[in-house]
């Protein structure tokens, strides 16, 4: 499930065409269902009413047959609910809620702050462990504890360590599903290790990286890890030489033409100067139309 974009028009609004022709070009490439609203939407620059549009754009646009996660993110349980009451009533599937950012807690906090929201979600819960975001973690003890809350189904695994990784698999995964986050670095070995599924945001540019799940499974292991070593150029590429993820992304789809591009919202920037060459060089070096397709 490729964790989407949000394209944002020239006079600064969310631009649903793009938001709705790209989620379109991801289902027919198939992708089972998308995440959007969420740190790759750049959830922290919409406001309340933009967030509720983007949900009912998602699960529009996913089809009757496709999933919509949607991000929840707040700092506190009460506007967590509110986001997830919209989420329901957009009809998405489930929400993505991760620690409250900037505020650090201690374990007893974020333990208190899932069961307030889990007391009063209407709609299932993705848990999302992205502490380099966050600034809090969801450890694996931690995720052993919510993982006994009714509402909660699944966790977006997006920290980034394999060990942490491994040991959220291995407390969880028999009461929830465990999605690999980052599957462009690490999605082989997650699936090889016995995760549920992948939550990436590259394949808004390249769409093989989807191909990793069917490959591994099917266990054509050669090719999948061929995929897994491109997608893994590609992360280096989007984040080396000042570059940063969410620009790199949106200026990569431009490039190769795909809709849900454009300017990053301010405080984020988008790429320009030796940084943008830097970017495109490499897109087009790894990304070698003559085996893109094998």
């Amino acid at each position: 499930m490729p964790a989407v974009t949000t394209p944002f028009a020239k006079d600064g609004s969310v631009d649903h065409t793009g938001l709705a022709a790209n989620i379109e070009r991801l289902m027919k490439a198939g992708a089972t269902g998308v995440v959007a609203a969420g740190c790759t939407g750049e959830f922290w620059s919409l406001n309340d009413s933009e967030r509720n549009a983007i949900y009912q754009t998602a699960r529009r646009s996913v089809g009757p047959d496709g999933t919509a996660i949607v991000g929840a993110a707040a700092v506190t349980p009460g506007a967590v609910i509110e986001a997830l009451h919209a989420a329901k009533e957009a009809d998405c599937d489930a929400g993505l809620v991760m620690p409250p950012y900037f505020v650090h807690l201690n374990e007893a906090e974020l333990i208190a702050h899932f069961e307030a929201v889990a007391a009063q979600a209407p709609l299932p819960v993705v848990l999302y462990n992205i502490p380099g975001n966050a600034g809090n973690a969801l450890t694996p003890a931690i995720v052993d504890r919510l993982a006994d809350l009714d509402p909660v189904v699944a966790i977006k695994e997006s920290s980034g360590d394999w060990l942490n990784f491994q040991e959220t698999l291995a407390v969880a995964s028999d009461r929830i599903l465990v999605f690999c986050g980052p599957s462009s670095t690490i999605g082989v070995p997650s699936i090889l290790a016995g995760c549920d599924g992948l939550i990436d945001c590259f394949p808004n540019v390249w769409e093989r990286c989807m191909d990793l799940w069917d490959l591994t499974k099917a266990g054509r292991l050669d090719e999948a890890w061929q995929v897994q070593r491109r997608a893994q150029q590609l992360t280096r590429l989007f984040t080396s030489d000042g570059r940063s993820l969410y620009p790199s992304t949106k200026a990569a789809m431009d490039h190769l033409g795909f809709p849900g591009g454009g300017a990053p919202r301010a405080p984020l920037a988008p790429l320009e100067g030796a940084q943008l060459r830097g970017l495109l060089a490499g897109l087009d070096s790894i990304l070698d139309v003559r085996d893109t397709a094998a």
